[in-house]
């Protein structure tokens, strides 16, 4: 059988071939860079990780970033260096992580403020922590604790409660300014309990504490270990763990769900995250090292010493958490008039 191809068709033929030919080399650049990025992700890491702590050195994040890091460059066998960045209430150093390179060499660690209090209270942020940060782990919960001063009446949360609802503001609780965590902790009690209370910011812990220790004002909502020492002592009376459960370092204090308002549940807690996009292997490897190294015990009993709770939640379990207060949050916020300063 013989066949005629005309002239047309064969220069038709030629200009594909040359099309193919001229494609060619670029398809195999692109399959080389593909496979270069992916030998990349597979050998991470390959040099030190910086993890991003958006407050200054000796507080409680950066206690944990530093046992944490400590214990994480000893499994993934490179170096974490801790690079306080604070101010803002924590949102220079997070959006930095937010807008980092997403190589997984630059990494957040950082209180519940960053991931939904912000989020919550503040109309205009640089970053979305559901958008640009891509979660990883939560890795220890902060309980805060109900305390009265010794002089109070107060000996539970039911005597507490009792009294608000008879003098509707006269009990004042102690706060770090709007929109800290016991401002939110106390509007959440008050709402869960049907009461008024009156919020006096102070400076900080230490202030707040001798306030009530000093009779200025009742009450103060705090963490277990700023003033675990002043309960053990007697200055302070705990009437209840605001936190989802009890707290190692007071174990005989309820939580005030145990005691009947489980609305008033309020969760500090310390996440890892990494800037969105950060490739899928990155993310599973240092997730899977995170939730291993949380196994030691050393580093429990170490976090356990600071007043924290070890924990290993992953990063499903702590979108979740973090996109529902996200919507508590700025609902209470609604309802009681709260501004973030």
């Amino acid at each position: 059988m013989n066949f005629t191809v005309s002239r047309r068709t064969a220069g038709l033929l030629l200009g594909a071939c040359a099309i193919l030919g001229a494609q060619a080399p670029a398809f195999a650049q692109d399959t080389q860079a593909a496979q270069a990025a992916k030998d990349s992700q597979n050998a991470w890491p390959e040099r030190a990780i910086k993890l991003v702590v958006p407050f200054p050195p000796g507080g409680g994040t950066d206690l944990v970033a530093r046992a944490m890091g400590q214990a994480l460059s000893e499994r993934l066998g490179q170096p974490i260096v801790i690079d306080n960045k604070p101010g803002a209430a924590t949102i220079i150093g997070t959006d930095a992580v937010a807008k980092a390179a997403p190589d997984g060499y630059t990494l957040l660690l950082s209180g519940s403020t960053s991931y939904s209090v912000n989020p919550a209270l503040r109309a205009k942020l640089p970053y979305d922590p559901v958008r640009d940060l891509a979660p990883i782990a939560i890795v220890a919960r902060t309980p805060l604790v109900l305390v009265v001063g010794k002089g109070t009446p107060f000996h539970s949360v039911a005597e507490l409660v009792a009294a608000a609802k008879a003098r509707p503001k006269s009990i004042r609780y102690a706060t770090f300014g709007s929109g800290s965590g016991p401002h939110l902790a106390g509007e959440l009690l008050a709402l869960a309990a049907g009461i008024q209370l009156q919020d006096i910011p102070y400076k900080g812990s230490s202030q707040g504490s001798m306030a009530v220790i000093g009779g200025e004002i009742e009450v103060g909502i705090d963490t277990v270990a700023a003033v675990a020492p002043h309960v053990r002592s007697g200055k302070l009376r705990a009437l209840g763990i605001v936190g989802a459960t009890r707290s190692s370092m007071l174990p005989e204090v309820r939580t005030l769900a145990e005691q009947g308002l489980p609305d008033a549940t309020f969760d500090a807690w310390y996440g890892f995250a990494a800037p969105a996009r950060t490739p899928a292997p990155v993310v599973d490897k240092l997730a899977h090292a995170v939730t291993a190294t949380m196994g030691n015990a050393a580093l429990q009993a170490q976090l356990r010493a600071q007043g924290m709770e070890p924990v290993a939640i992953g990063a499903a379990a702590f979108r979740a958490q973090m996109e529902g207060e996200i919507s508590r949050y700025r609902a209470l916020a609604h309802r009681a008039g709260i501004a973030a300063e």
